[in-house]
């Protein structure tokens, strides 16, 4: 059950969920990294979440719910699933990527997904639509489209080698 947020202003009710050190880039995790259980959000993030934390933000998001869990029987692991307000949290990010490319130094190879997404409002409805997909069910409005995740990940391994063969 989400808080009742301080305020009735929208951007703190925003920020009181998302505006921790550690919410959004668990989402984004997720919905780039397709990361859906506890060991791989913990052990291939980049910016090195303790375990507590990561526990921690989970049962907000799950409590908020941006995310749900799946019940687990004992010794398997629980699946976590982004729920609508999860999914769009991805204009949110894609803005704030934008302005972290702008105002602060990024490494090429982790932003171009962010700029591509920046250049192109479709990509970011073709993700959603994607991620509705592999979350809810909901499959996807042009199935025989080519998959806004490949499309990224192939500019990603592309910005890869052409820095690998700059070097």
């Amino acid at each position: 059950m989400p808080v009742e947020p301080r305020s009735g202003c929208a951007i703190n009710a925003a920020v009181e969920v998302l505006g921790d050190n550690w919410s959004l880039i668990v989402l984004r995790d997720i919905i780039f990294g397709n990361r859906r259980h506890f060991r791989e959000l913990l052990t291939s993030n980049n910016e090195g979440i303790a375990s507590n934390m990561l526990s921690s933000r989970l049962k907000k998001l799950v409590d908020e719910g941006l995310l749900t869990k799946a019940k687990a029987a004992r010794g398997q692991r629980a699946e976590y699933s982004l729920t609508e307000a999860g999914i769009q949290t991805l204009p949110v990010m894609v803005a704030l990527g934008t302005w972290g490319m702008t105002h602060r130094e990024t490494s090429p190879e982790l932003t171009i997904r962010s700029r591509l997404m920046a250049e192109d409002p479709q990509l970011v409805i073709e993700l959603m639509d994607e991620l509705r997909e592999a979350h809810l069910g909901v499959p996807r409005p042009n199935p025989e489209a080519p998959r806004a995740s490949q499309r990224l990940q192939a500019a990603y391994e592309a910005e890869i080698s052409g820095s690998r063969e700059s070097r």
